[in-house]
Formats: structure tokens, C-alpha cells, sequence
């Protein structure tokens, strides 16, 4: 616990404190900033420090936590050896027990932003940042060497990660396939791997890998969540008081989506740190003159870019704040414009070489933007240098000091009044951009909570926006940008995020402001706005805090982690593990990047469902050379099965993880179970000439050991001692023995007590693609018979691998039909196969 302690200082105190207290750029004008301001300074210089760290080490392939701890520690023993003394800053000017507030917030967010998700899973965003973090904090490098891919045979990579070509069928250059999903083969011949997305987030969980092991990893995303709602407290305290301050975050730090991206690896909460702490540094540099914080807003702003590509709105926003200042008479400081240079020119090398793939996208879609609006945009920008030209006469300046913010505020609000009542999809205006702002207001916040918003924005735009021009135009830029062209889809109400790093602190910023910041001069208005103002966000909290209390008691994914810990120590560092893919319907691809990522096995994920054959033996004929053991994991929907090689089953596990409901244009409403049901097999050779036996006969107990035998099914179910699978529409089963006197295929069917509202459950039955019968199933399990023709099972008896039985079946849908929750597609129930 000492150790880990000490760890966190030296990445999280150490180096912002000495930097902080550096004697020069007038440093009697921090010194005079609240201690609880100093010591929220010297955390984000010191995370500043220990980010760009990592990524520069990473960069260069030498990263480890333990080299960083050596930098931090000499550099800063370095600065305390040449300034001695002379670091000791002077006993704060003021004290004040409103300062408790900033701890209370962070003992209040550490307790309710806990314990975070298990999200180590691949598939999607969350998982991705896990392991691209913990592959910094293991191999010391952005770009991962990857020795199973280094060594693959090249005729064996198709089953892998086959190359990906454009649409014109040309291979891509920016990258040559898929390790697993969110990580990119960059070379397949090096073993050149990349993750998908930029490297801010993930450096930061190499950190608290370092501190505290997975444990530590995980918690860095509620460390960024704490951090950001101290961020816009500090913005807040500046601008409008601690009173606007402390409402303003309460609310932040009780709202749902607060609640849950605090808990749930994603990059928006740490944009909303860094990006605040950003704003924050520039206001003190541009307006209140203090010329330390100017290259330090530069550098978080650098850092940004490394974070999101959409960091580039907070880099526009806060220039425009600078050129707006200039209005005003702030003069911009060069330093500001050096420090973030320092990050920008590095950060354009990265996105245009390694991480190409990820820069495509927003390449492609700033392509795509409309000629017109491209030409707005050009005007827009050719007018405010004509404006700050003419700015230098007196009277123009003071006719833009007084309009600029009442033309801002109007247009926010013009724009706010058509998204809420005139904007409807049409023509190439889809429903989820047409209603971004509707969603946003009824389903996150309240439509009193944006009036209440635009009416603070309004009124400080007035009384404030000079004090602060960058925070107001950062804020009115993410909300156009946010509510104009950006998905906000309720199709999860708990996962929509992209408002979160702004918008959300900004509407609760400025609805705070509306009723408790500014004034009134008769005493009357001195007490009745602030009694409102307790009403309104007393009514708003409770609103939050009753749609967030199911998530303060839902850990997503809990009791992941020591299930694949578990799994994980049945193989040895020898194995070569194969997972079942993506294609075979099921989730069991999602466990091959924690396996291979996190817990440092030999992995590969097989994407086809239905590999070659022969190309597969061969691929096992070379694995086996290389590796003690070659096993693979799945949960039936792989058809691997063949006499060129044995399969022997070896164990089998089922697990069930809390995963919440994703509801379509309703709250979610009840936590459901995500299961993992597959078995573990290895794959032999055995026989004469290297062939597998065949049995005697074929008798095929449905949901026992049967993953390598079925196709497009669903998962094994075990009611009343039998076990059996549901069909799909098409599912397949592979038969490994045909004998030329086989004469029918007999199927235990049940129709589960399908509704009568449903169609009825007929199915056609084909073996080895000749149809040889149909049934309507009805009531429960009974077996079916369908002649095989001897020309068919003469046919089948001879083929070179085994043969495939297929059952089209009419499914139904029991979620549409009855409203339950099973949203399935489902045929029949089948506990058996024999061919006799």
C-alpha cells in the first residue's frame, strides 16, 4: 500500500508540485491562488508530465513504468537541486472553508464513481483502450511487436486476419488486416500491431497498470472522472463563485451519464479534464495575466491531440476565445502557441504514419462536408480578421465589445428554438441528427435544465463573456457541433456519450449561473434567486439521481476478470489457443484480446466460420511443430471438423456476466445476463497417415459436447435434465459418419411451446446439400424420421470430409410477439441427431 502510494505521487504530485512552485514568470501571482487551486494545478501538471512521458518512451519502444518513475524522479530532484529554497511558495494569501467543498467533491465522486466496470472484454471501444493501455504498461510500445503474427505462415494468414482491400479491390496501405477488433496488422511480416484509437487514454492506464495492476488500470478512468468535475468546479469558481460552483458540479457528478462513463473505460471524461483544466489555464494567462499558465494551456491543449480527433473543436474553440480576447485588449501570448506547437507538429506524424487508419475517417468525412458549408466557413473566418482589423478604431471596438456577446448569445439561442421545435428529418436529414437536441433535452437532462441553461449563457454573456471568451465560445462550438451532425440515438440511454465532455458540464454550468452567479440590487432578488435557484437544483438532482440509481449499484461486467483469470491459467505460455470468430454468430471472439493482450497468451482468432479445410490441416500441421499444444475455444458455430485431424474435447465452461439493457427509445430497464458458454478443445493428429479413425456410427447428443459439430445455432440450454439448442432461420450441423447403408436421419425435435400467434414451426431438413424431408413441429420432444436415398448416402459415405446437415426453419420472435424478453429469433428445440 506504502509502495503504491508512493508510486502515485511521483506520477500524480510530484512533478506539477516543483513546476508549480518554480521562481520565475511572477510566481506571486499563483502563490495568491486558493491552496485547494494549487494543489488541483500541481496534480494536472504532474498527470501532463507523466502522460507525455509515456508516449514519448512509447514511441520510441523503451517505455516502462519503472524508467518513467526514474525520469520524474530525476527531474524533478534536478529542479529541487538547482532552486533549493528559493521552490518554497509563501502561506496562502486567504483562507477559506469554502475550499472543503473540492474535497468533499472528490471524497463524494471516488465513492459514488466506484467500483469501475470489468470491461476487459474485446469487441468494442471499452475493451480496445483496456488492453491498448496494458500493452503499453507490458511490451513499452504504441506499436506492438506481436509474435504470433510475426511467425504466422503466410498461406495461414487468411484464416486470421485476412488483408483488407479498398472498394475498388485494391490492398489498403494504411494498414494490412485485423488482429482482433480495434487492433490493426500494420506489418504482417514484423508482427507490426496497432490499436485503433490514439494513445492519450491509453497512456494513462499504463500508468494504473503500473501503480496497481489491472486493478490500478481499470480505476484510471474514475481517476480522469474526478478530475474532470474538479476541472469545471475550478472553471466555475473563477467566473461565477464557489456557490455556482459547487451546484453546477453536484449536479455533473450525480447525472447518470457522469455516473457511468466515470465507471466505463472511455476517452470523453478524460477530454473533459484536460480540455476544462485547458480553458482554465488560458483564462488565467489571457485575462487575469499570470504568464506561467500560458504555455501550460498550450501543452494540455497539445496533449488533447493526442486524445480525440474531435479535440480539434476545443483547440478552435479556445483559439477563438484568444482572438475574441484580443478585442479586449488580451494580448495573446507566444508562449502558448510554442508549448501546444511542441505537441501539434509530432502529433501530425503520428496521425498521417502510424495511425493512419484511425486518421481515415475523420479525413473522409471532413471530404465529404458540403462546398457551401466549406465556403461559410472561409467567410466566417476572412470576416472575424476584417472585424479584429477594424477593431483597432475605437468606436468599432467598442460597438464589438458590447455586440459580440448578444449576437453570440442570440444566435445559440435561435439555433436552440429551431433543433427544439422546427428541425424534422427530410431528404438527407436523418431522424437521430434531427432530433439530437430533443433526445439530449427530454431524455438526459430536462427541457427546463436546457432553458435554464440558455438563459444562464444568455444573461453572463453580458456580465462575463470577457472575463472568460474562450469558455463561452468552446461551449457554444460543441453544442452546434454536437447537435448538428453527431448520432445521439436512443438506443442506449446510459452509453451516449458524445455530449459528455462539454455539452453536459456546460449546461449545468451555466443553468447554476442562471439562479445563483450575478446579482440584483434589492434584497428582495438577493434572497429569492438563490431560494429558487436551491429549489431548481434540489428538483434537477433528485431527477438525476433517481435515473442513476440503478447504475450505482450495477458494476457492467462484473466477475469478468476472475473468470478469465481462470481461464487463462489452464493454458501455458507453449499454447497456441484458436478462438472462435466474429462470423460464427456467438461473443466468444470478444475473450481472444484479453487473453492475448492481458494475460500474455499465444492467441489467434479464426474470422471465417467455415475455414478450408485443407488449408486449416495444413496451418495445424505447422502449429504443432511451433507449440506444445494448439487448442481452441468455442460455443458452436465453427465448422472445423474434418478427418485430417482429431479434436478432442478436454473441458467445457458456462458463466454469466451482469450486462445492462440496451433499449430502443426508452430508459434501459433491467440488468441482463451476457453468457459464455463454449467448450476447450485440442486438436490432435493421430491415425495412420496422419488421419483421424472414423467411428462406427453417428449418434449426436445435442448441448453436450457438440460446439464443433453445430453451426448458426443458439446457445446449449438444459431444461428438465435434457439439453438441447434452438435453431435460427438456416442452422448447420456436421455429421462425421455416413455409411453407405445409412438409410435415415432421425431428429428429437420440440416446438418449446411456441404462440399461437406465431407462424408454425416448420422445418426443412437437407443432408449434404439434397433435401430429404419437411415438418411442421408440434408440442414437445418427440424424434422425426427422414429417408436418406442410397445414391445420397453413397455419396455422403465417400466425401473427404464431413457432411453437412441443414435445417431451414420458420422462427419467431417471442420480444414482438408476446413482449417478453427474449429477443431472439427462434426455430425449433434439438436434443438429438442419429443417422441408422
Amino acid at each position: 500500500m506504502l509502495q503504491q502510494l508512493a508510486f502515485l505521487l511521483v506520477v500524480a504530485w510530484l512533478p506539477g508540485a516543483v513546476l508549480f512552485r518554480l521562481p520565475f514568470l511572477e510566481r506571486e501571482r499563483r502563490a495568491a491562488l486558493d491552496p485547494d487551486e494549487r494543489l488541483f494545478w500541481a496534480v494536472v501538471l504532474s498527470l501532463a508530465v507523466s502522460l507525455t512521458g509515456v508516449l514519448i518512451l512509447g514511441a520510441a519502444h523503451r517505455y516502462s513504468f519503472a524508467r518513467l518513475l526514474v525520469a520524474n524522479a530525476a527531474g524533478t530532484l534536478a529542479l529541487i537541486a538547482i532552486w533549493r529554497s528559493r521552490l518554497r511558495l509563501n502561506p496562502p494569501t486567504r483562507f477559506s472553508f469554502a475550499a472543503i467543498v473540492p474535497l468533499a467533491l472528490v471524497l463524494f465522486c471516488a465513492w459514488r464513481f466506484s467500483p469501475p466496470s470489468e470491461y476487459v472484454m474485446g469487441g468494442k471501444d471499452p475493451g480496445v483502450y483496456v488492453s491498448e493501455g496494458i500493452q503499453i504498461a507490458q511490451r513499452g510500445t504504441l506499436v506492438v511487436k506481436d509474435p504470433v503474427v510475426a511467425t504466422l505462415p503466410t498461406f495461414a494468414r487468411g484464416l486470421f486476419f485476412p488483408q483488407h482491400v479498398l472498394p475498388d479491390g485494391t490492398p489498403r496501405r494504411d494498414y494490412y488486416g485485423v488482429r482482433f477488433m480495434g487492433f490493426f496488422v500494420k506489418d504482417p511480416d514484423s508482427g507490426a500491431v496497432i490499436g485503433q484509437f490514439p494513445h492519450l487514454f491509453p497512456a494513462s492506464i499504463a500508468l494504473g497498470y503500473g501503480i496497481n495492476g489491472l486493478s490500478g488500470a481499470l480505476r484510471a478512468v474514475t481517476a480522469w472522472g474526478i478530475l474532470g468535475i474538479l476541472a469545471v468546479y475550478f472553471v466555475a469558481v473563477r467566473l461565477f463563485g464557489r456557490a455556482t460552483a459547487a451546484a453546477a458540479c453536484a449536479l455533473l457528478a450525480l447525472h447518470v451519464i457522469e455516473t457511468w462513463f466515470a465507471r466505463y473505460p472511455n476517452a470523453e471524461v478524460v477530454m473533459q479534464a484536460l480540455l476544462f483544466a485547458a480553458l482554465l489555464a488560458n483564462a488565467r494567462a489571457h485575462v487575469d495575466g499570470d504568464r506561467f499558465f500560458a504555455p501550460v494551456a498550450g501543452g494540455l491543449l497539445g496533449l488533447l491531440l493526442f486524445l480525440r480527433f474531435d479535440a480539434v473543436i476545443g483547440v478552435a474553440g479556445l483559439s477563438a476565445g484568444v482572438a475574441a480576447g484580443m478585442i479586449a485588449g488580451q494580448k495573446p501570448r507566444a508562449s502558448m502557441f510554442l508549448a501546444f506547437a511542441l505537441f501539434a507538429v509530432p502529433a501530425v506524424y503520428y496521425f498521417f504514419v502510424p495511425m493512419r487508419a484511425y486518421a481515415d475517417l475523420p479525413i473522409v468525412w471532413i471530404s465529404a462536408i458540403p462546398s457551401w458549408q466549406v465556403a461559410a466557413l472561409a467567410l466566417s473566418v476572412v470576416a472575424c480578421l476584417v472585424l479584429l482589423r477594424a477593431a483597432q478604431r475605437p468606436a468599432v471596438n467598442h460597438a464589438l465589445i458590447r455586440y459580440v456577446p448578444i449576437v453570440l448569445a442570440g444566435a445559440l439561442c435561435l439555433l436552440a428554438a429551431y433543433a427544439l421545435v422546427l428541425r424534422h428529418p427530410g431528404g438527407r436529414l436523418a431522424a437521430h441528427d434531427a432530433y439530437a437536441l430533443k433526445t439530449y433535452a427530454s431524455f438526459y437532462v430536462t427541457v427546463p435544465a436546457v432553458l435554464a441553461a440558455l438563459l444562464g449563457f444568455v444573461i453572463h454573456s453580458r456580465r462575463a463573456f470577457w472575463r472568460d471568451p474562450a469558455l463561452f465560445l468552446t461551449v457554444a462550438l460543441f453544442a452546434v457541433f454536437v447537435f448538428y451532425k453527431i448520432r445521439i440515438v436512443p438506443e442506449h440511454f446510459w452509453a451516449a456519450r458524445r455530449f459528455l465532455p462539454v455539452v453536459l458540464p456546460g449546461t449545468m454550468l451555466f443553468l447554476a449561473a442562471a439562479v445563483f452567479a450575478g446579482g440584483g440590487s434589492g434584497w428582495r432578488i438577493r434572497l429569492l434567486r438563490p431560494a429558487l435557484g436551491a429549489v431548481l437544483v434540489i428538483l434537477l438532482g433528485s431527477q438525476y439521481v433517481r435515473a442513476s440509481r440503478p447504475v450505482e449499484a450495477h458494476v457492467e461486467y462484473a466477475g469478468l476478470i476472475p473468470r478469465l483469470e481462470q481461464l487463462a491459467s489452464q493454458f501455458s505460455d507453449d499454447d497456441l489457443i484458436i478462438v472462435e470468430g466474429r462470423d460464427a454468430g456467438g461473443d466468444m471472439h470478444v475473450i481472444g484480446l484479453p487473453l492475448a493482450y492481458i494475460y500474455a497468451k499465444h492467441v489467434l482468432v479464426l474470422q471465417p466460420a467455415r475455414p478450408d479445410k485443407a488449408t486449416f490441416a495444413a496451418f495445424l500441421e505447422w502449429a504443432l511443430t511451433k507449440y506444445r499444444r494448439v487448442l481452441f475455444i468455442g460455443g458452436g458455430g465453427t465448422d472445423l471438423l474434418s478427418y485430417r485431424y482429431g479434436v478432442q474435447p478436454i473441458g467445457s465452461e458456462r458463466f454469466q456476466v451482469p450486462e445492462y439493457d440496451s433499449a430502443l427509445n426508452a430508459y434501459p430497464r433491467f440488468v441482463r445476463q451476457k453468457e459464455f458458454e463454449f467448450g476447450v478443445y485440442e486438436f490432435t493428429v493421430q491415425g495412420s497417415g496422419g488421419t483421424v479413425q472414423r467411428s462406427p456410427s453417428f449418434d449426436l447428443d445435442v448441448g453436450i459436447k457438440d460446439d464443433l459439430h453445430v453451426l448458426r445455432f443458439h446457445a446449449k440450454e438444459l431444461v428438465d435434465g435434457r439439453t438441447f439448442r434452438w435453431t435460427r432461420a438456416t442452422s448447420y450441423l456436421s455429421v462425421t459418419v455416413t455409411e453407405p447403408s445409412s438409410r435415415e436421419v432421425v431428429l428429437t425435435l420440440g416446438d418449446g411451446g411456441r404462440a399461437a400467434a406465431a407462424p408454425a414451426a416448420s422445418v426443412e431438413v437437407f443432408l449434404y446439400n439434397q433435401q430429404v424431408g419437411s415438418v411442421v413441429v408440434s408440442g414437445g420432444f418427440r424424434p422425426y424420421a427422414f429417408a436418406i436415398p442410397p445414391d445420397l448416402a453413397a455419396r455422403a459415405a465417400a466425401a473427404s470430409d464431413p457432411v453437412e446437415l441443414k435445417l431451414v426453419t420458420a422462427t419467431w420472435n417471442p420480444a414482438r410477439v408476446l413482449g417478453s424478453p427474449d429477443d431472439r429469433d427462434l426455430g425449433v428445440m434439438l436434443d438429438r441427431v442419429t443417422l441408422r
